[in-house]
């Protein structure tokens, strides 16, 4: 089982690269995770940007390295 660490996608990113982070991470389509994202911050009356943004400040920048 290999080693997994968070990280902002420098490669796959639309705005910060937290959904594309969190997708390569969990081997999961990133699209997938901006929609489930964008469902939260509809349903949730804007909480997922609050979210996102926390996120972004968080989770590191991809550095390169393995």
């Amino acid at each position: 089982m290999g080693k997994y660490r968070l990280v902002r996608s420098r490669t796959n990113r639309f705005i910060t690269g937290v959904c594309g982070g969190i997708g390569e991470t969990f081997g999961i389509d990133p699209t997938i995770v901006r929609v489930i994202w964008a469902a939260v911050t509809l349903l949730s009356s804007g909480l997922g940007i609050v979210l996102y943004v926390i996120a972004s400040i968080i989770i590191p920048l991809d550095d390169g390295e393995e």
